[in-house]
């Protein structure tokens, strides 16, 4: 007897739908509350009716994680109105590290990950895409890891003249982005 992972297919669909970003099938499967095989045969299901049917939206697979997009035939008559609007949207996890890399900078991956208390990797390629930081060097250290710091993009999305005009932090919030690394 073939499963038709129709409900599954369907709580996919619209988790993927009010995502800003790609999300991993790992993250997927916690949220949908279902193991990451059937999350796997959901996605596919769902990539093969969004292709063969009059639909909107494709599927795309970009930075190891999964998102719903509008096919390249409508997108083309739409970008005008959303195309800016799309852009601007930032996840809590993308605010969070750009608040770290903006209050701390220059900074390392690492550094941000003792901040953040979990990787940083998705976060920061995204980061990278959007051209809201940039690589400013590497650190003294062993390694000589990646700093990174904003770029005139994040001063214009976060409407700023320069860094200095970040609000202030009080004494505990400057706390949070003091983490000493071994």
């Amino acid at each position: 007897m073939e499963l038709e992972f129709e409900m599954e297919t369907a709580l996919l669909e619209a988790v993927l739908y009010m995502e800003t970003e790609p999300i991993t099938i790992e993250q997927l499967s916690k949220i949908c509350k279902l193991d990451t095989t059937i999350i796997e045969t959901a996605l596919e299901k769902l990539g093969m009716q969004l292709h063969n049917e009059n639909r909107g939206l494709e599927l795309l697979h970009l930075n190891d994680g999964w998102m719903l997009f509008p096919k390249k035939q409508y997108w083309e008559q739409i970008r005008d109105r959303y195309a800016k609007h799309k852009e601007q949207k930032l996840s809590k996890a993308a605010l969070e590290t750009l608040s770290i890399i903006a209050y701390s900078q220059p900074i390392t991956r690492a550094e941000i990950e003792a901040i953040r208390g979990v990787s940083a990797d998705t976060m920061i390629r995204f980061l990278l895409e959007k051209k809201l930081i940039k690589e400013v060097g590497r650190k003294e250290v062993a390694g000589r890891p990646i700093q990174y710091g904003t770029t005139q993009d994040f001063l214009d999305f976060f409407g700023l003249s320069s860094i200095a005009d970040l609000p202030k932090l009080d004494e505990t919030e400057q706390e949070r982005f003091d983490v000493e690394l071994d």
